[in-house]
């Protein structure tokens, strides 16, 4: 069943909204290609925080701070 930002998987509730909407794409995409939904979990929460600090970096080089 995909994840929605209304009705995240458990462990994605206490996440930040925009880090939140980042992880549950990536899970819902990694559950498209069948991956099993603890590990999709995992995965996607781990690839949202790095994009979220690849985010941070490049406002921060965007503004010089």
């Amino acid at each position: 069943m995909p994840w929605t930002v209304d009705q995240p998987p458990a462990s994605m509730r206490h996440l930040p909204p925009e880090l939140r909407r980042k992880a549950i794409e990536i899970a819902n995409a990694l559950l498209r290609e069948r991956m099993d939904e603890a590990q999709a979990i995992r995965i996607a929460t781990a690839k949202a925080r790095a994009w979220a600090l690849q985010e941070q970096r490049q406002r921060e080089a965007d503004t010089g701070f």
